[in-house]
């Protein structure tokens, strides 16, 4: 598997992760604390969060489908960019899971 593949994954890990973060905060803004500003923040994070995310499914799914993951690992990891600060930790489980598949590949090339 090419190292551009988790690297891309890792990305929109990140991203979608931050957005959501935000989003929450953002929430608590608006009805928990009456912010002035916090409506349009929350609307400008949601929208942002919501268009990443379909890349970040694109993505995770790419990553899933060559690392042949069985179907309930691969829904967990999609899953995870909708659970606040959860997709941090999937992120981190997944690249030192593959790590080692992506180095072995890149070895495999370099002696051919």
């Amino acid at each position: 598997m090419k190292k551009s593949v988790l690297t891309r994954y890792r990305v929109m890990a990140y991203v979608t992760g931050v957005l959501l973060v935000l989003l929450v905060l953002g929430m608590i803004g608006k009805y928990v604390l009456d912010l002035d500003g916090a409506a349009d923040f929350t609307r400008v994070v949601s929208v942002a969060h919501g268009w990443l995310y379909v890349v970040y499914l694109v993505f995770a799914f790419d990553l899933g489908s060559k690392a042949k993951w069985p179907v309930p690992k691969l829904l967990w990891v999609l899953l995870a960019g909708t659970v606040p600060t959860a997709a941090f930790f999937v992120e981190r489980k997944v690249s030192r899971e593959l790590e080692s598949k992506v180095t072995e590949d890149a070895g495999a090339v370099a002696k051919a």
